[in-house]
Formats: C-alpha cells, structure tokens, sequence
C-alpha cells in the first residue's frame, strides 16, 4: 500500500533534497512552505508521515507538532533541523514527535526513521482494527489495555469461544487467566448455562477430588450426604481448572478421563455418570517442564494444549499501564469515596518504570493504596510508595525496537548500540551520556572500552608524550579504580 509523506519546509532544496532521498514506488509525496498550508492539507487529504522543519515563518515545527498531535493523533511526525541541541530535542519529544534528525542529513538515518514510523503506523492501525473489533464481542471488554501483544491474544480468544474446543491459558500470576476465561465462556455457546471455577491450588488435594467430581454419602469420614461436584454443577456450561498444574497425578488421571469421554466417577460411587462440559485450565506453571520432570501426565497436557492461550506479563506490555492506572484510580475513588481525589498526569511514568512482578493484581492494590492513604485532594509524590519514588527512566525520549529474533541476539550488541546512541545524542560528552543512561561517568568509560567505543580526537600531547607532526587517533584506558567500578556495576 502506497504511504503518503507530506513535507513541510520553507526552502524549496530541502523539501527536494528529502523528497529524492525517500524516492520510492512506494511513497507518494505533498509539500507545504509553512505549518498552515500542512494544517490545511491535513484536513483535505490526511497524509500518513509528516516531516517538518523546526523552524520555519510563522507557527514553529514544534507547535506544528502539538496542533497535529491533537487533531491527528495518530500520524507520526518527524522534525528536521540544522541547529539541533538537546533541550530541541527533549521539547520536540514532549510534543510529540516521532523523532528528531539534523541536518545536513543523513539519507541512510532518515530512511531508516522514516520506515520505523511507519511500520509504528501500521502497527497502531493494526491495533486499532483489532480492538473495535474485539469491542463488538461481550466479555473482551473488561481486559483492560490496547497493546499489540494483549489484542493479539485477545483476537485469538474471541475466534476459538465459539466453538467447544479446550482452551489451556498460561501466564504469570495476576495477568488475567480467570478475567479471560470467564470472557471466553460469555462469548461461547454455553452462555447462558454456569461456569464454574475451581481453583486447584486452593483446595488441599486429599479434598480436591471431592470438591471435583462430588461424593456420595459415608464414602469417608464427614460425607454425611450425596454431594455433587462443580464437574456435575457446570453441565452444559464451562469447567474452569484453574492452576491445574498443582493437581495431583492421580486425579490428573481423572481430569483426562472427564475430557475424553465426559465421564464423573464420584468418591465412593460404584458407578460414572456423564456430563457435558467445555473445559478451560489455566496455569502459571511451565507445564512442559513438569511433563519432562514426571510432575505432569504428557497425555493430559496434550489434550489441555489444543488451543494454548499465554497472556504477557504487564512489563510486556508497559505501554497499557498509564491506562490501568487511570482506570484503578477511578474505580478506587467510587469505591472508597474520594471523588474529588486527582492523579496528575506527571506521576503516571513512575508506575510505568516498575516491572510489577505481581502484574495487573498488584497494580490494582497499590493504586487502591494510593486512594485510601492519600491526604490531601492530590496525589503527589510522597503518596506513592518509596518503590515508585525513584526518577522514572525517560523512555519516551528512545525508542527501542525489542522484538527478539529467532534464532537469538548478541545482548553485548544491544548494550553497545546504547551506549553509541547515547554518545552520539550528547555529542560524545561523555557525562552527558552518562547522566543520559543514569549511571556513573567511571561507569559509562569502562563499558566504552569494553565495546572499544573510541571517540577519534587529534592527540598532540598525552603524559608528557608527543604524537609528533602526524595525527594519532587513542584513548586513555580506564584507571583500575574505574575498571573495578565498572564491573561493579
């Protein structure tokens, strides 16, 4: 599909001189000589890039960038400039910008930053077709969030509800396994019949076989009465296994008989009944792992697989935690009566910067916490605990394509990559750079040699040594002092 990229420049050479550069079939190309004219093609025929200059008669790239941020919110916008310094960069980056890039330009970096914004175009239209879709389906509406990897998820999940097939959803624990399952039985079939949970986990096991399949009366000590099951009570609906993976072996043998041929046996029947059920078990286990330990049966974790479901992590997904914090704060007010208690907008990086290992459970009680605790009507930063305190890591400045090949990547490559960035972006002071990735300067000059990342200076005079009439290009190697604090960190 052809993308449209609409340049924005007073000088006719600039905008020719990028136009060549991006010279391909598949881009189409509009020019503007000032922000108005790009408002104005923008409200006729919307373009999917925008790259302005910064400077320029009238409104500036800057505000252009702002103007377009509100009315176009989700077309990226990259500024150009030839007087670039950091502060322009870090203000064009609050506005909005997609990125920053300097002249004379590159044309290797400005195609490279215009395909990444597209392709984070793309991926934001994508998402966006994802969740209508999903919004249109009952149920998917309570999993909170619009980043790819829950939608993609989330897509998955309304396709397979329809039908009756097994569903095995793996996660960390609090990302939403019961939140899930629950949705998929409100969009299946058996709807309107019960779904029933049982938490493996929960019940001792010498109980966990009664509590399954039910009991009949003086089959052990205390079973005065017939009792039934939640196998027997979710007939015709859903049966929810949840932390199968604690079950034992033994009513593991059980579970796989009641998935195959439907059939109950109570504890001390003589005889088994049939029911008709859709089973759904979740785990946070590695259930591959217990099949290769012995721990878990490999015939019943391949009749749980059929449709395997894995929710991320909520630090695989940051990008939706401003939105769940808003949401939990919202909810927590109504619940506990602080209507008139505010969050501002300036603390919600500080709950993005923390990998919750207790995921979108955690989460949820901290901002609870917040609510109740809080004195005065706005939440500052002393309100939040000393674990969300800290100077949250600036990460809206960077952007990081993390998606993980296949067949493995060089983790000393990525750190080197960084640290280059960081140097090129603070024009090789290296404790700018330092300060930029928030570590000590002795630091960040041990990682340097460690990568061999030398800046290429003139030397005339080093420790009383001349380099002579020629050029030679070093490096002071770090002190052991610094070699030690390096590794250190």
């Amino acid at each position: 599909m052809v993308k449209t990229i609409l340049i924005a420049d007073d000088i006719t050479g600039n905008r020719e001189l990028i136009r060549e550069a991006l010279t391909s079939p598949e881009f189409q190309f509009s020019e503007a000589d000032n922000a108005c004219d790009v408002l104005r093609i923008m409200r006729h025929e919307p373009a999917d890039l925008v790259i302005s200059d910064v400077r320029m008669p009238g409104m500036s790239g800057v505000d252009l960038v702002k103007e377009l941020r509100r009315n176009y919110p989700e077309t990226p916008v990259i500024l150009v400039t030839a007087f670039g310094t950091i502060e322009e960069a870090v203000a064009a980056m609050k506005a909005g910008a997609r990125d920053y890039i300097t002249s004379p330009l590159d044309i290797h970096a400005l195609r490279l930053v215009v395909e990444r914004a597209l392709e984070h175009f793309d991926l934001k239209a994508e998402v966006r077709i994802l969740r209508s879709a999903l919004d249109r389906k009952l149920g998917f509406e309570k999993m909170l969030g619009h980043s790819r990897t829950l939608l993609q998820i989330l897509e998955q999940a309304a396709r397979v509800a329809s039908t009756d097939a097994t569903v095995l959803i793996q996660g960390e624990t609090g990302t939403g396994k019961e939140l899930l399952a629950r949705a998929i039985h409100a969009n299946s079939n058996r709807s309107s019949k019960p779904f029933i949970t049982v938490n493996c986990g929960a019940i001792p096991r010498d109980l966990l076989e009664s509590e399954l399949f039910g009991h009949v009366r003086g089959s052990f000590t205390g079973a005065l009465m017939d009792r039934k099951g939640k196998a027997e009570a979710a007939n015709g609906g859903t049966l929810f296994l949840d932390e199968i993976g604690e079950m034992s072996l033994e009513l593991q043998t059980k579970v796989l008989r009641l998935i195959e041929h439907g059939d109950i046996e109570k504890v001390g029947a003589a005889v088994s009944a049939r029911v008709d059920i859709r089973i759904v078990a979740a785990t946070h286990r590695s259930l591959p792992v217990m099949v290769e330990n012995g721990t878990f049966r490999e015939d019943l974790y391949y009749r749980l697989n059929v449709i395997p479901l894995r929710l991320p992590s909520l630090r695989q997904r940051t990008e939706d935690i401003p939105e769940l914090v808003r949401v939990f704060f919202e909810r927590g007010c109504k619940k506990h009566g602080r209507d008139g208690l505010t969050l501002p907008e300036r603390l919600l990086d500080h709950f993005s910067g923390y990998r919750w290992p207790g995921n979108i459970r955690e989460l949820e009680n901290t901002v609870e916490r917040i609510v109740v605790l809080t004195q005065g009507s706005e939440v500052g930063l002393a309100d939040l605990p000393a674990f969300l305190q800290s100077e949250p890591a600036r990460l809206e400045i960077i952007n990081l394509n993390l998606d993980l090949p296949p067949n493995g990547i060089s983790l000393g490559g990525i750190e080197k990559e960084v640290l280059l960035r960081a140097l090129e972006k603070s024009d090789w002071n290296q404790s700018q750079a330092a300060r930029y990735l928030g570590i000590s300067r002795k630091t960040f000059i041990y990682r340097m040699h460690k990568h061999n990342l030398v800046e290429r200076k003139p030397l005339c005079v080093t420790a009383g040594r001349s380099s002579g009439t020629g050029t030679l290009w070093v490096a002071d190697p770090p002190s052991k002092s610094e070699e030690a604090a390096g590794k250190a960190s």
